[in-house]
């Protein structure tokens, strides 16, 4: 399935930039992480867990328990609460840490205000605590989206999440010791300090998270200004108006405020973002086959996504949302961009960003511009994750891959094992 990918491999020479390595290891376990979040919703839209391909990772992590207005509780709405037990029967069963992600963009409005007093830390240090003991979990990943950040739009904030957050994390791995892992979900950049900033300094957190998975993705989707890359494995070496964040940029920016490597995992995407692009806007100038870098698109336009794509429909917050947009693999496949190998299917145009290192697809009669990754782009981010020494790689979402495609090209050049 590699071999067309072998060529571009050997010739790759990214020119990264140096990172801290930070000696300092503060979490003594270094196993590789090979994961996955495996979104409950979806069990019964195509991928259900005798789909998951068990052998291929050693964590899973359950989407998503959700925050309330009360410490004490926690919510699966959503997510199939009658799902949770097998899914942590049948991870155990193959060998696989069953962990559970606690947020997420629509379910962290209340992370704020939990951990905002002493007392209420305490209270949801409990909560999680028990909620972990409950489920026979394996480990919690909280996926704030974002500390000190409306996210979302009606999040409870305050200047103050940051530092509060870790208050909590010290708190919350005094209780359950080394039985839980605890990892975190995280944007690009560092938490954001209580001057607006983001941190530069998270020694903290890693003396008490086993690791963080950066988000390295949805950096450019409908809401940016042109079609970029949807998960950039770089973007150093783009204009800087185009540079919005990359994994290069986010391992640098982390490991300098103080994460070592080796606790910094990967997140990768198996979909990508639509975008409505005329052909006057597509092609480079003069050319009826060459894809443009970084059209302009009509952003009026939204086009609908795979058959996961929210059609439309009304937020946490209240407010009324069109189509997303999303494309996962499979449905990429499945919608005729691609052919069932991966590639470009006949008739698409496709362009390969080396600088990114993402691809894109373009279906010139529906006018619509996919930015995505495949298993090229997979590839060169595994062995980026082997020759930068990450603890490994996290994708969103499991469900999202076709064949496993793009789990066995990252698995390969991370030298993870088939």
């Amino acid at each position: 399935m590699l071999s067309f990918i072998a060529a571009p491999l050997l010739a790759l020479s990214l020119a990264l930039p140096a990172v801290c390595t930070n000696s300092r290891v503060t979490r003594a376990s270094s196993e590789p992480v090979a994961a996955a979040w495996y979104t409950g919703w979806h069990a019964t839209e195509g991928f259900p867990l005798s789909d998951v391909s068990w052998e291929k990772y050693n964590t899973l992590i359950y989407s998503f328990a959700i925050t309330t207005p009360s410490v004490y509780s926690l919510s699966l709405n959503g997510s199939d609460p009658t799902l949770l037990p097998q899914f942590v029967s049948e991870a155990h069963q193959h060998g696989v840490a069953a962990h559970v992600a606690i947020g997420g963009w629509a379910g962290g409005l209340w992370f704020s205000s939990n951990v905002a007093t002493a007392e209420n830390r305490t209270a949801f240090v409990k909560t999680v605590a028990d909620f972990a003991e409950r489920y026979d979990l394996d480990g919690i990943n909280f996926d704030w989206e974002y500390p000190n950040d409306q996210g979302i739009g009606c999040n409870t904030i305050s200047a103050n999440d940051t530092t509060n957050f870790l208050y909590f994390l010290q708190e919350l791995r005094e209780n359950v010791g080394e039985r839980l892992t605890l990892s975190a979900a995280t944007a690009v950049t560092p938490f954001i300090d209580a001057t607006g900033s983001p941190s530069t300094d998270v020694t903290g957190f890693a003396e008490v998270l086993d690791y963080i998975a950066v988000m390295n993705y949805d950096i450019w989707g409908p809401w940016s200004t042109a079609v970029g890359p949807n998960a950039p494995l770089n973007d150093t070496c783009a204009s800087p108006g185009d540079q919005d964040g990359s994994a290069v940029s986010a391992v640098r920016d982390w490991s300098a405020a103080g994460m070592p490597i080796n606790q910094i995992v990967l997140g990768v995407a198996s979909y990508g973002h639509s975008f409505s692009v005329p052909p006057s806007d597509a092609f480079v100038s003069g050319s009826t086959t060459q894809l443009v870098a970084y059209p302009m698109f009509n952003a009026s336009n939204q086009p609908l996504g795979d058959a996961w794509d929210d059609t439309g429909s009304v937020d946490a917050c209240g407010v009324y949302e069109g189509p997303g947009g999303d494309w996962d693999f499979w449905g990429l496949v499945d919608g005729g961009f691609l052919t069932p190998e991966g590639n470009p299917a006949p008739g698409i145009y496709y362009r390969y960003d080396t600088c990114s290192q993402t691809p894109y697809v373009y279906n010139e009669t529906s006018q619509v511009m996919v930015s995505f990754d495949n298993a090229q782009s997979f590839a060169v981010k595994g062995s980026y994750i082997k020759e930068t020494g990450l603890r490994g790689f996290a994708m969103w979402e499991a469900g999202g891959d076709y064949k496993d495609i793009l789990l066995d090209s990252i698995r390969y050049t991370a030298e993870f094992g088939l």
